[in-house]
């Protein structure tokens, strides 16, 4: 029983140390889409995937300028970067 507990405990952990940020601002605040992407492309970001998170964050797949695969997570109301995971 208590290996059961142990494996279920380090699952539970490892899923949220894998969690990303939390972004709690209404969504009628956030800057629109379309505006975002453009501020990150001009950062010199090349945007594979962009997507919302579980955690209301604005998140992308993709490139940096070096061509290194990056995960951002970004404030959506002002577009400033909160996690970085390569």
């Amino acid at each position: 029983m208590k290996k059961l507990f142990a494996a279920a405990f380090t699952t539970l952990a490892a899923s949220a140390a894998m969690a990303g940020p939390t972004c709690n601002a209404p969504e009628s605040q956030w800057m629109k889409e379309a505006d975002f992407k453009a501020q990150v492309e001009a950062q010199g970001y090349q945007i594979k995937t962009f997507k919302v998170s579980k955690g209301k964050c604005y998140e992308i797949y993709g490139f940096d300028k070096a061509g290194k695969k990056v995960e951002i997570y970004f404030d959506p109301i002002t577009g400033a970067a909160l996690e970085t995971k390569s």
